[in-house]
Order: structure tokens, then sequence, then C-alpha cells
């Protein structure tokens, strides 16, 4: 389903008088349309199929470099991530950090951030954000673990209320051998070594 342009427009122009601006005024004449391309892009993942990135997989044992067996996890550090927040329709945005212990079947580097693009462009909650990421990779590949670890700052919390500027949110959703606090400790030490 395609994010309705023209109605978002309509909307946009009626807020924009109900906060008591003209939106004929030089300034707000185009923003109603610039409003509905930047929703158009922020909810392109509604409705998507977040495991289509996943689809292709690669043998370990059969592919095309059977001497290479993962003897542990795979791990991809700083995704860059954003989202909007559907309590408040503002921005959230982060690091996704994701790790899966591979079976028989792998998926190419590539293809993981896909996964959060399409997750993430959707109004949502961190928290859900986290667990649905663990779910599809969980899902579609014999990983024998997953683990994703979100580190996101809410413009809700930055730009209202207290306005803590400097706040951000930790998440972490696990599956499988890495549900274990124990199991994925040095997969949280990796994460962390790479900040500075």
């Amino acid at each position: 389903m395609a994010v309705d342009r023209e109605r978002i427009a309509a909307l946009v122009r009626e807020l924009l008088e109900a906060i008591g601006e003209d939106p004929e005024r030089p300034g707000l004449k185009q923003t109603p349309e610039r409003v509905a391309a930047t929703y158009a892009e922020f909810f392109a993942g509604v409705g998507e199929d977040a495991a289509a990135p996943l689809a292709h997989t690669i043998s370990v044992s059969r592919g095309p470099a059977p001497d290479t067996l993962p003897s542990g996890a795979v791990l991809l550090r700083d995704i860059l991530f954003r989202s909007v927040c559907e309590h408040h329709l503002l921005p959230f945005r982060g690091h996704a950090h994701l790790a899966y212990l591979p079976g028989e079947q792998v998926v190419g580097l590539g293809a993981l951030p896909k996964v959060i693009e399409i997750l993430s462009s959707r109004p949502q909650v961190q928290e859900r954000l986290g667990e649905q990421i663990a779910d599809v990779i969980a899902a579609s590949l014999d990983a024998r673990g997953v683990l994703v670890v979100l580190d996101a700052t809410h413009e809700c919390v930055t730009m209202r209320g207290g306005r803590q500027t400097d706040a951000s949110t930790v998440t972490i959703a696990a599956r499988g051998e890495l549900a274990e606090p124990a199991a994925r400790t040095e997969l949280v030490a990796l994460i962390g070594a790479g900040r500075g």
C-alpha cells in the first residue's frame, strides 16, 4: 500500500491552519507537499515484507567457500537507522548491532541492514522494532541464535518535555542460544569495543 501523498498534503494544510498559521504564506506554501514526500519515505516499510531481503541464502557447506565455515557469531555493528515514534510521530535514530550464530544457511551481509530499513520505515517503538528484527532473522535463517541491540535517541525525549538532549535508549532482543545473558556477553563486549 503506497502512502497517499495527496491526502497527507491536505491534512498538513489543515494542521497548519489549526496551529494558527497561513498555509498560503510563502514559507509554508510548499510545506504540505514536502511533508507528504517525507512521510512517503519515512513510512515506505508499511506493508513491505521484511523477510524478503533474506530470501537468498547461501549454503555454508555446499556454497562458494565451504572451507570458511564460521565457528562463532557473525556480528554487524553500527548500522545506522531512523524511524518515527508511533506515540508522537517524532523521529528517533541510532545504531543497530546484529549478531547471529549461523547454521547451514548464511546470508549476504548487505541483506541484514535492509531488514532494519523495512521494519524501521513504519510507525514504531524501539522495543518492538528490536523484537521484530530478531524474529525475522530467526525465522528466515537457520540461525542457532540471534542478538539485536538498538541504541537510539528519541526526539520525543530530546526535543519535548524534559528535553534530555544527551539521553539515548538501549534495547536488546535475543533468540535461541543468545537468549541467555551469559551466552551473549562476548558479543555485547565486541559491540562496545568499537565505541570511542
